[in-house]
């Protein structure tokens, strides 16, 4: 099958899948007011897979059916492989100007690892591995675009998920010949409505204990299989407003997020990885080196969306002229140096990329975890920026609409600036409320935050796994020398007296 167009994309989201939002049963996520926008977005995105102008950034020959498909899908095992793929995602992130975290080339490179690392799911069930291997290669030649779910619902943070009273979380239920069946929840799911496949994945730590085994397994499983239900969230674009240009990133690439729930459903063995399997389920993602890519992917996100907001925040500071004063300029410098030091970043992993045991090249962690990190306290920055570069401007510019409404002779002489005309500054201060002050810029910031994790656990696991031994090492050296260097002292003193 290869790369997919969008309009047989939007065709295959009509399978019947059942998702809620705002109280009602959504009957087609393609053409519902709050959900069609981001479903459109997807769209474009494969269909961009098919320009001229962009195939070449975004697909390469199948290893095993010679079709086009998606770059994301790459095994880099050069460093001209990390090179081109890093190309493609960046095309994708910004023709989304970094704002969709979960474009389908997230999953991909995840999905590519974990294929790559097949042997580690086989170390006790030999078809587990060749499940992954083929479940990996499925999605390359099918362009299917997935979402994973890995956390238990918030119930009870102060017990592990096997010790609380509510027992809400999913979990295997039986066990047949052909498969096993699991019930309960998982949150959260972005771009769930837009997906064709989910994964279901371990994530925080599980106790190393028998009842913690019912919790420990892994799936890939149709989004439209019976017994899943998907509740998503209000959208962050009511539909209300009277013109696209109000609210031009929310009414585009509001990419949803949902909770699951598995009631009965049925797992075949043929699409699980893991089952009641503690010690892989803890092991998962270090051992099969997969973060790394994912990683990679969010990095070059990060990038196209910095990029973004300095071209906004100048746009706004050029528009009034404040960009001549030396504290906007300020401002201003400090996101060029968030893109450029993004940009270092990704350059630095792929120099310093590793060879693994599954013969690919995993990009350097330890030069990600800036992002990774980083990255949430740069975003927020930003938008702060924004504000503060729009100040009353942000609050004072009104609908679109209104330059074809009844005050549009007023509106085009009294909402012009020194370098633009109402209409666009209209449409550009517009977009800055979007990025840096709605709903849909709240929901950026909270997902900068922890579509990781906790972020509180992740500085910890860097902590745990950066080698510090050097640097204690050269510590050790420093005090030696000021100690030779006091005693060196201390004789001269001697010999003079």
């Amino acid at each position: 099958m290869g790369i997919r167009t969008g309009q047989g994309y939007l065709q295959s989201l009509r399978d019947g899948r059942r998702v809620l939002i705002d109280g009602e049963v959504v009957a087609d996520v393609t053409r519902h007011p709050r959900l069609a926008g981001a479903a459109r977005t997807i769209s474009e995105l494969l269909d961009m897979q098919h320009d001229a102008t962009h195939a070449q950034a975004l697909t390469f020959d199948s290893p095993s059916s010679g079709e086009k498909v998606g770059i994301s899908h790459l095994l880099p095992r050069t460093p001209e492989d990390l090179r081109r793929r890093r190309e493609g995602l960046k095309t994708w992130a910004d023709a989304t100007y970094g704002m969709m975290g979960r474009s389908p080339d997230f999953m991909n490179v995840m999905i590519a690892a974990l294929g790559a690392a097949h042997p580690f799911f086989g170390q006790k069930r030999s078809e587990f591995g060749d499940n992954m291997q083929r479940y990996a290669q499925h999605c390359r030649e099918h362009d299917i675009v997935m979402t994973h779910v890995l956390v238990n619902p918030q119930v009870d943070r102060s017990r592990p998920v096997e010790k609380q009273e509510k027992d809400l979380a999913a979990k295997v239920v039986r066990e047949g010949d052909a498969g096993f069946w699991i019930s309960g929840a998982r949150t959260v799911s972005t771009l769930a409505a837009f997906s064709h496949e989910v994964l279901v994945f371990p994530s925080t730590y599980l106790t190393p204990s028998p009842e913690a085994a019912d919790y420990a397994f892994g799936c890939a499983l149709p989004v439209d299989t019976p017994g899943i239900t998907w509740i998503s969230r209000p959208s962050v674009s009511s539909g209300a407003t009277a013109s696209y240009a109000d609210l031009p990133l929310s009414n585009r690439m509001d990419e949803t997020d949902a909770v699951v729930i598995f009631d009965e459903v049925f797992v075949p063995w043929e699409r699980t990885f893991l089952y009641r399997d503690v010690e892989l389920c803890n092991q998962v993602y270090p051992k099969t080196l997969s973060g790394p890519h994912a990683a990679t992917q969010s990095a070059v996100r990060a990038l196209a969306k910095t990029e973004f907001m300095l071209a906004l925040a100048l746009s706004i500071a050029r528009s009034t002229k404040i960009d001549e004063h030396l504290h906007v300029q300020g401002m201003l410098a400090e996101i060029m140096v968030f893109a450029e030091t993004i940009r270092s970043v990704i350059t630095a992993s792929e120099v310093n990329a590793k060879p693994t045991p599954w013969g690919t090249l995993a990009p350097d962690a330890n030069a990600l975890w800036v992002v990774r990190l980083g990255f949430p306290k740069m975003f927020v920055r930003m938008q702060e920026i924004i504000q503060l570069l729009g100040a009353s401007g942000l609050v004072a510019v009104p609908s679109y609409a209104e330059l074809q409404g009844p005050g549009r002779e007023l509106v085009e002489r009294y909402y012009q600036s020194a370098q633009s005309d109402a209409d666009s500054r209209i449409r550009l201060f517009r977009l800055a409320f979007d990025a840096s002050m709605s709903g849909f810029a709240g929901r950026q910031q909270l997902y900068e935050r922890y579509y990781t994790g906790d972020p509180v656990r992740l500085a910890g696991t860097l902590f745990n796994l950066y080698d510090k031994k050097p640097y204690h090492e050269q510590m050790s050296r420093i005090l030696e020398d000021i100690q030779r260097r006091h005693e060196s002292g201390q004789q001269m003193e001697e010999t003079r007296s």
